[in-house]
């Protein structure tokens, strides 16, 4: 419901036809009707990137799949937010209905820190990250490598999300915590 009140106010132009048409070329899939906005990135390897019909995705959106066996799918209806950022070394999967506030980090890997040997010289560790249909994520909320966000789910504004978070639960704090429940 929210990409559709957002939708209202979204002028079709020249310049945003273009935008799609041009990035269409260059996903592995790309549904119908996304409005991208300008300064969108899709980096490294788009052709990894399937993005669902009718998303919106704001002035300076990264999207990565940052190497040539990562995967990045955001379902139908989704909004991706302002300047937020995904980078996917694995897999990043995002359900249809989502809304993605400004600022929100979204990464599948981290780095290992065995004291014997330089950090930038250690291998990355990865855990895909699958978010359910209907989930809200708040502005400036990260959301590290393996977690699983239920259906319906809430992650406040400022969450760090490490661990998996139940369907319709609200979680808020760092690290996340259940605050709530939707009713």
């Amino acid at each position: 419901m929210g990409n559709q009140q957002l939708r209202k106010h979204l002028k079709p132009t020249l310049a945003s036809r273009y935008r799609y048409w041009r990035e269409s070329r260059r996903l592995g899939a790309c549904g119908e009707g996304i409005h991208f906005e300008k300064d969108v990135h899709l980096m490294r390897y788009p052709q990894n990137i399937s993005l669902g019909a009718n998303m919106v995705v704001k002035s300076g959106a990264r999207i990565c799949a940052c190497n040539e066996n990562a995967t990045v799918s955001i379902g139908e209806n989704t909004t991706f937010g302002y300047h937020s950022y995904l980078f996917a070394s694995e897999r990043i999967e995002i359900g249809n209905n989502c809304l993605i506030a400004p600022f929100v980090y979204l990464v599948d890997s981290d780095h290992t820190i065995a004291r014997d040997q330089l950090i930038n010289k250690q291998p990355n560790q990865t855990a895909p990250i699958e978010i359910g249909d209907d989930v809200w994520i708040g502005t400036g909320a990260k959301i590290l490598k393996g977690v699983r966000i239920g259906t319906g789910a809430v992650i406040a504004a400022g969450a760090l999300v490490k661990d998996n978070v139940a369907a319709y639960a609200i979680v808020g704090g760092i690290p996340a915590k259940k605050i709530s429940e939707r009713v």
